[in-house]
């Protein structure tokens, strides 16, 4: 039987260590600049070696790059290799009408989108007889546009619908009104003003009912119909809230075609609604989004790209105040401390530094393959991953999954998270370039809703028209992307056009 001993091996292997410097490059890229200015000032109070440069941003803070200028090589530091490892409410109409007082007219409501069933989140109920919802609404410790941002993830829309739907929620106020400009909103998006006001349409099908309307008639009118109490007579009552608001019982009378008792019946339920639905909500205060990046046209035509210099902390190492200080040390331990301070400061300097390269590096990169979307409009996103912007750039895809996450460009089109710009892809047939999966997913409900009469499109039909049109899809990936939209399959359809349809 063998004995047991003991020997000693040499062994030679590589493994990446990862220092803390490393980790701290790691964790500011993916920092939003918010977060970045509130870091660098916890390290300007723990490091007195550190300083803050309060002279003009440096030249090549405000370096202006062409977006389609090829890469320089990514630095060691931060290498492919490193990263693998790791208009107000008309408030007297309102006071007049709730609290008795005079008001001034109130405009009439605009009328609303059309919009099948299955495309809108409807809400439901009231603020009558329902004391224990309206209070737990009022409990809500999200805001308003979170609750609507919720129910946009689920809503039956496209991609291009959703990032319309998204500029109508940030123009929607505490109360629940939409402030925006439908005009405005589809210039800046490259769309149709009519596909603006289809998807306002949507979003007034959210929770709470009444939210999205551009004024008190509307909001008004949202909830009736909610209620199913939008009949002529109301309609007609809505359209002068001014007579409403005087009490003028004789002119009310006249202009809705009923009497005195039913006025009196239409009022008390008026009285019933919320005019501020969205203040059921918390608040918090507006922070405005600061984008990290410029990208505008250039006197060529082309697009440049460039840093916000106002979001970079410009941090200087104070090596005199280093010299004085360590020259008076006498024992080892304040030697030390001062020696971890400079090499601290030295790297938060140089990964800052780093840090602004890459965004711009990403940024630009991004910009060039999303050419199309600047110059033409949201309809033209092309299909998009981390890895082809990572190829590009020789960077990893860690690398740049962090450096998007919490940055903002602001281009002629309005301000995007550069998250946004990654689109999913569809092979095509033959060989040709890919499809977004949003606009085929576009495309599916756009051939739903144009079934003519009683002839309904099945899932395997839509495949064939499809891959006639060069989209390479599996039927089970039609019914999923159908029932992520919340559109009936082809049987319910069927029932609901009265049983008569017929397939194709």
């Amino acid at each position: 039987m063998a004995g047991f001993g003991q020997r000693l091996e040499m062994r030679q292997g590589q493994s990446l260590v990862m220092t803390p410097q490393l980790q701290q490059a790691i964790k500011l890229l993916q920092l939003s600049n918010i977060e970045l200015a509130e870091y660098c000032e916890a390290e300007l109070e723990k490091n007195p070696l550190l300083e803050r440069d309060d002279a003009a941003p440096r030249e090549a803070e405000r370096e202006i790059v062409a977006a389609e200028a090829p890469s320089e090589r990514a630095d060691e530091s931060l290498s492919r290799e490193d990263f693998s490892k790791v208009s107000e409410l008309d408030q007297a109409a309102h006071d007049n009408m709730y609290d008795g007082g005079e008001a001034a007219p109130a405009p009439a409501g605009p009328s609303q989108g059309n919009l099948t069933d299955w495309t809108t989140v409807k809400s439901g109920g009231s603020f009558e007889g329902d004391e224990d919802g309206f209070e737990s609404s009022l409990a809500e410790t999200g805001t308003l546009k979170d609750h609507l941002e919720t129910q946009l993830t689920i809503a039956a829309l496209n991609g291009d619908d959703r990032l319309i739907c998204l500029s109508i929620i940030d123009s929607i106020d505490e109360a629940g009104y939409f402030r925006g400009d439908v005009k405005d909103i589809a210039e800046r998006l490259g769309t149709e003003w009519e596909d603006v006001v289809a998807v306002l349409g949507v979003v007034q099908g959210f929770d709470p009912v009444g939210v999205g309307a551009r004024d008190l008639a509307e909001c008004l009118s949202l909830q009736l119909k909610a209620r199913d109490r939008l009949d002529p007579a109301m309609q007609a009552l809505l359209t002068r809230l001014d007579l409403l608001a005087r009490r003028d019982m004789t002119q009310l009378t006249q202009l809705c075609g009923v009497d005195a008792e039913d006025i009196a019946d239409m009022i008390a339920e008026i009285r019933t609604l919320n005019p501020k639905p969205g203040l059921a909500f918390g608040s918090e205060p507006v922070t405005p989004v600061v984008p990290d990046v410029f990208v505008r046209t250039g006197p060529d035509g082309a697009w440049l790209v460039e840093l916000n210099s106002d979001t970079l902390p410009r941090l200087l190492v104070n090596n005199q105040y280093y010299a004085k200080v360590n020259k008076g040390a006498r024992d080892k331990d304040s030697k030390n401390y001062l020696a971890d301070c400079l090499n601290n400061a030295n790297w938060l300097v140089k990964s800052l530094d780093q840090r602004a390269r890459t965004i711009l590096k990403v940024s630009s990169e991004i910009v060039r393959q999303q050419d199309n979307f600047l110059t033409h409009g949201v309809r033209h996103l092309r299909p998009l991953n981390l890895r082809t912007i990572a190829d590009a750039i020789q960077m990893h895809e860690s690398t740049v999954s962090r450096v998007t996450s919490n940055k903002y460009v602001s281009t002629p089109r309005g301000i995007f998270e550069l998250k946004y710009f990654f689109t999913a892809s569809i092979q095509a047939v033959n060989g040709a370039e890919s499809h977004s999966a949003e606009a085929v997913r576009d495309r599916i409900r756009e051939m739903i809703e144009k079934e003519e009469g009683v002839e309904i499109l099945s899932d395997d039909r839509i495949v064939s028209l499809l891959t006639a049109d060069g989209v390479n899809i599996a039927r089970r990936t039609v019914a999923k992307y159908r029932e992520a939209m919340r559109i009936p399959s082809s049987v319910e359809r069927r029932r609901l056009k009265g049983g008569e349809a017929v397939y194709r």
